[in-house]
This record gives structure tokens, sequence and C-alpha cells, in this order.
């Protein structure tokens, strides 16, 4: 059975249809690349996937767990919306940490409020936890460090190492270098080629072509709502079927 199931997914804000009949599967552990123009409705996909917004139909579903069936109208409650939420960490594309916490305190922030909410709080482990990812993510010394006192580079590290501190299924990447001076852009896609080398299933919405042909197992090219292409890198970096998916290659260096 696959990890994620997402079926004929539809999506509109008033009249405009930004998703139209999207369809994709996934399985434990792979890395799933999706490319496309702006307003092609990546971070729409992205969104909805994580309940920021809801789907107007179709179906999401992760190992057997049905988190969206658009034939059922009866309206999740927040708490059901939550639950649902913490199958996929999010990492936006401005960082989005608390500038009142520190490095430590923002990764620790989700897990102590949900430990809380199930009355089996342990700091201690959530701590641990938090100072392993931490040095996961090369920033062991910048624990007590403030946002503002961080590159964009170390925030959006950071972000990362927040995002799973809740041990999502699925890590989900809004195109995490765009707001990144060059320079920096390196720093934060070696993490993410470390966690894909770990087997760590994400979804990586992004402009980076050369990294979403070398880090992901499938590719989804969106063009207007729609996924007009999908395959294993090669399929669609090397040998694209669609004229529209050669056209917007072509604006890249050669990916390989």
């Amino acid at each position: 059975m696959a990890l994620l199931e997402v079926s004929n997914i539809q999506k509109s804000f008033g009249d405009t249809e930004v998703l139209r009949d999207i369809s994709f599967s996934m399985e434990q552990g792979q890395a799933l690349s999706i490319i496309g123009s702006s307003g092609s409705g990546k971070t729409t996909l992205l969104r909805c996937l994580n309940f920021l917004e809801k789907p107007d139909r179709g179906r999401i579903q992760i190992r057997d767990e049905i988190l969206f069936d658009g034939e059922n109208r009866k309206k999740a409650s927040e708490e059901e919306i939550r639950k649902k939420r913490l199958h996929f960490g999010l990492v936006f594309q401005s960082f989005n940490l608390f500038p009142q916490y520190t490095a430590l305190e923002n990764i620790m922030l989700a897990p102590k409020l949900d430990a809380q909410a199930h009355h089996r709080a342990d700091n201690g482990e959530i701590e641990a936890r938090a100072r392993k990812l931490l040095e996961q993510m090369g920033l062991s010394n910048r624990s007590d460090n403030y946002p503002h006192q961080l590159s964009g580079g170390q925030q959006q590290r950071v972000a990362i190492a927040r995002a799973l501190a809740l041990q999502p299924d699925i890590l989900c990447f809004d195109e995490p270098t765009s707001a990144l001076d060059p320079e920096l852009t390196g720093e934060v896609l070696r993490v993410i080629r470390e966690l894909a080398d770990s087997h760590t299933t994400m979804i990586i919405v992004t402009h980076e072509m050369k990294f979403a042909h070398d880090v992901a197992d499938q590719v989804i090219f969106m063009d207007n709502g729609i996924i007009l292409e999908k395959g294993t890198p090669e399929d669609v970096f090397e040998h694209p079927a669609h004229e529209r998916t050669k056209q917007f290659l072509a604006g890249y260096s050669n990916p390989q």
C-alpha cells in the first residue's frame, strides 16, 4: 500500500480553478519533486495536503486513514484538522520562525503543546530531541540564538528541524530556498539531500532544477492547475513527453 494517495483533488478560489483533478501516490521513503511555473498550483497543492486550504473535491489518504473525502460533507472540527495536519510537516519559503523564541524553543514549542494536550509532557525528552535535530542541521552552537541573530540559511535549517520535531509521515517544502541569497542556498539544499539519503519521505516544491533532478525518486510537472507530466527524473527531465514540459525546462540549464 502506498503511504500517500491523492485522488482527483480540485480547488477553486472564486471563479479561478487552481487545481484540476490532481492525482498521485508515493511510497514510504521516497522524495517527490514538484516543478512548474509560478501560478501553476504547486503551493496550493501543498496547502491542501497540510489542511491550510480545504479542497473542493477529491480524496487524500495516508496508509489506510482517509484524511479528506470530498463526498463527506461533515465539517471537521479544529481538533480533527489538527490531528490530520500532524501527518505533514511544512517548511515555508520565509521560515516563519517565532521571533520571540530561541532556535531551541522554536523547535520545542509544537511538541510541548502536543504533549500537554495529551497529558504526557516530558520536557527533558522533548529538549533532547530538539538538540539532536539542531545537531543534525549543523546548528548545535546556535541553540540559544534568536531568529534575528541567524542568517537566512540558518533560520531555514531551524525551520526544517521544527518541521521534523513532531515526526511527520511526510515532510513538505514550499520553495525552501527562494528567500535565500544564492550563497546560502547550498547549505539548505545539502540538508535536504541528507534527509533524502536517509529515506525521509518528502514532497519538495522547487525551482532548483538540478536539485529536483538529483534528489527525487519521482518528479511532477504542474501547469495551469493540472499534472501535465510525472515520472522518474530521467523520464521528466531527459525524455519529456509534452511540448509544454520541454518549453519549461528549456528555460533552465541542463539539470544533469
